[in-house]
C-alpha cells in the first residue's frame, strides 16, 4: 500500500468511517473507496456487501479478480442508564465484540461496584457525547425513564445516523416521548428510527431477558444496516 493511500485510509479510520481498499490482483494497483462513495463505484454491490459483513474477500470484476479489504470502525454501544438491564447488557455486548460505554449522571447507580467490567461514566450525556460524539457505527440505548437524561442523546443519535436507537418504556411512555421530540423539531419520519419498546419481541420479562432482547436488536440492526449515504439521505429528506 502506498503512503498516500495509507494516509487517506488513516483519515477514515480516525473519523470512524468505513472504507474498502480495492486491489487489482493482476497488476497490484490499489484504490480506496470510502463508504460515502460506494453508490457511484463500479463495484458498488460487492463493496457494499463487504462493508455490511466486515469480511474481506476476492470478487470478480469486469477486468479480472480484485481483492476487497474492508476497514470498519469497531461497533460501539452507548447505554444511557446504569440500571439492572445495563448490568446484564454490558458484558454480553462486550462478548459480541462491541465497545461498551454506560453513561448515567446518577452517582448512586453509576458505581464501579455495579459495573466492574465495562467503561462507566457518571456524567450527563451532554458532556459525554460532546467529548465522544455518536456516529453511524454506534448503537444508542436509553433506559433511564427520565426525559432529562434520555431525550438529549436520542436527538443526537437521530442526527448522527446511529445504526440502532432504542428507548425503554411502554407505548404510552413513548407517545409522550414523541410529543417532546416533536416539540424539539424532530420529524415523525425521523422518529420512526427509534425502537420503542426497546429490544426484539421475545416476551422478555426479567432484566437479563430484556438485555438479551436489546442485544438481539442491536446485532440485527448492525448486520442489516443501510449504507451511510442512504441513512444521511433519509435524514435530509425528513
Amino acid at each position: 500500500m502506498n503512503r498516500a493511500l495509507l494516509a487517506d485510509l488513516n483519515v477514515e479510520r480516525a473519523a470512524r468511517r468505513a472504507a474498502v481498499v480495492v486491489t487489482d490482483l493482476a497488476n497490484g494497483v490499489q484504490r480506496l473507496v470510502r463508504e460515502a462513495e460506494v453508490a457511484g463505484d463500479p463495484l458498488a454491490e460487492p463493496i457494499g456487501r463487504v462493508i455490511r459483513s466486515g469480511k474481506s474477500g476476492i470478487v470478480q470484476a469486469d477486468h479480472g479478480e480484485v481483492f476487497l479489504n474492508a476497514h470498519l470502525p469497531p461497533p460501539r454501544l452507548v447505554v444511557v442508564g446504569a440500571v439492572h438491564i445495563s448490568q446484564a447488557l454490558g458484558p454480553m455486548a462486550k462478548l459480541a465484540g462491541y465497545d461498551v460505554e454506560v453513561v448515567d449522571p446518577r452517582t448512586a447507580f453509576a458505581t464501579k461496584e455495579r459495573f466492574p467490567d465495562v467503561a462507566l461514566v457518571a456524567e450527563w450525556p451532554e458532556a459525554v457525547l460532546k467529548a465522544r460524539p455518536l456516529d453511524a457505527y454506534t448503537a444508542l440505548c436509553v433506559i433511564t425513564h427520565d426525559p432529562k437524561i434520555d431525550d438529549y442523546p436520542l436527538i443526537e443519535a437521530l442526527e448522527a445516523g446511529c445504526f440502532y436507537i432504542g428507548a425503554l418504556g411502554s407505548r404510552k411512555t413513548h407517545a409522550r416521548r414523541v410529543e417532546r421530540l416533536t416539540e424539539a423539531g424532530i420529524s415523525a419520519q425521523t422518529m420512526n428510527r427509534i425502537e420503542a419498546p426497546i429490544g426484539a419481541d421475545i416476551g422478555a420479562a426479567t432484566p437479563g431477558e430484556i438485555a438479551v432482547a436489546v442485544l438481539a436488536s442491536v446485532i440485527e440492526a448492525f448486520r442489516k444496516r443501510k449504507m451511510f449515504a442512504e441513512r444521511r439521505g433519509e435524514t435530509e429528506a425528513a
